[in-house]
């Protein structure tokens, strides 16, 4: 904890640049160049999580403030990073987010390269700690994704998805070995999804107030260059109720199904700094995933936050095999505000799940 609060003392901003996807909890602090419509920022980087363990990096961020959407008083930015672990993780990744006319259009992409050593217990919600093995695969991700806005606050649009999976190491013998797992001789995956959101938070990055709900339906395709052909539909509901002038009780519900030929590396994933915390990502791989949770936060000082959390949630093969055997897990952290005026926080959270599972995850802003 020492360390943490010098690391924290030692910030001057800090930016989470994929605000809905909270899988790349990371912090930043930066050396700043302005220009009138451009804004160029060095980042450090430092991270924790059980997946990865401490992690550093370092990156670039540029600001483009004639690209800004004037309804809601966000900027276009891209971002640029690069990260190591202490796994022994490589990680690089670039994330433009870019709006046209005046915030009428938005541009949300992604570039991901990694090395990634992971841990794999199989596919199913009982799957023993007995199953545990190691793998090595190398990751390449591209997409591309254009939305309209509705007037006042909602986004409709599509999104171009490619992933390349490569399989550098398993262990001899194990699960992956045996051929009997859809990608575990890699994977190729290339298709188009429909999004649909209406999003009328106060901010993107710890939100007090408002809604987020979207809905995404899509497609891998042989057609397109896949090796595997399948449908993927995802529903994220979040809501945000303020409690006085500083506390908050935030709620999501999610829920993620896949159907057809689907390899592990895009079925959903239990655990993680998001949601499900107190499991590590990936203990529970599956078709199907729902999860519910809630959090109560309030702000005891002017920049700091204490928070509690519970949640609940399952993998399966089929939704009507839901309530099975439920996930469950619970805790609570601290979250630090390093700017006045700039709402990101610094949040540390400990998690406790079922069967000794647990997770300490160290990052930046709200888990939702």
């Amino acid at each position: 904890m020492k360390r943490i609060i010098c690391l924290i003392s030692l910030l001057t901003f800090t930016w989470h640049a994929n605000a809905q996807e909270g899988d790349d909890n990371y912090i930043v602090s930066d050396t700043i160049t302005i220009k009138k419509n451009f804004q160029l920022i060095a980042l450090p980087i430092a991270f924790y999580s059980p997946e990865t363990q401490f992690g550093i990096g370092a990156g670039l961020q540029a600001f483009l403030y004639s690209q800004s959407n004037v309804y809601n008083s966000r900027e276009s930015n891209i971002l640029v990073t690069g990260m190591y672990t202490m796994k022994k993780q490589f990680m690089f990744d670039a994330f433009p987010k870019i709006y046209f006319n005046l915030g009428d259009l938005f541009l949300d992409g992604l570039f991901r390269y990694r090395v990634f050593p992971n841990k794999f217990w199989g596919i199913g919600n009982e799957t023993p700690d007995s199953n545990l093995e190691n793998y090595n695969m190398e990751t390449i991700i591209v997409e591309v994704a254009l939305l309209k806005r509705l007037p006042p606050n909602l986004n409709f649009g599509f999104q171009y998805k490619y992933d390349n999976y490569k399989m550098l190491e398993i262990e001899e013998g194990g699960l992956l070995d045996s051929g009997e797992i859809p990608g575990s001789e890699g994977a190729i995956i290339s298709g188009i999804s429909f999004l649909f959101n209406l999003d009328d938070r106060n901010n993107t990055f710890s939100a007090t107030s408002g809604n987020f709900m979207q809905l995404k339906a899509g497609f891998s395709s042989k057609v397109l260059g896949a090796t595997y052909s399948y449908n993927k539909y995802v529903i994220d509901l979040r809501k945000f109720f303020p409690l006085g002038a500083k506390s908050v009780l935030a709620a999501q519900v999610f829920l993620e199904s896949t159907f057809g030929d689907v390899p592990f590396q895009t079925m959903p994933w239990l655990g993680g700094g998001d949601k499900t915390r107190g499991y590590y990502k990936g203990r529970y791989i599956d078709n199907n995933f729902y999860a519910i949770q809630a959090e109560y936060r309030n702000r005891f000082h002017k920049r700091w936050e204490y928070a509690f959390f519970a949640s609940m949630g399952e993998v399966s093969n089929r939704p009507l095999s839901y309530f099975q055997s439920i996930k469950y897990s619970f805790g609570g952290g601290l979250r630090f505000q390093i700017t006045k005026k700039n709402p990101t926080l610094v949040r540390l959270d400990f998690g406790i799940g079922r069967d000794g599972n647990n997770g300490i995850y160290f990052g930046v802003n709200e888990a939702f």
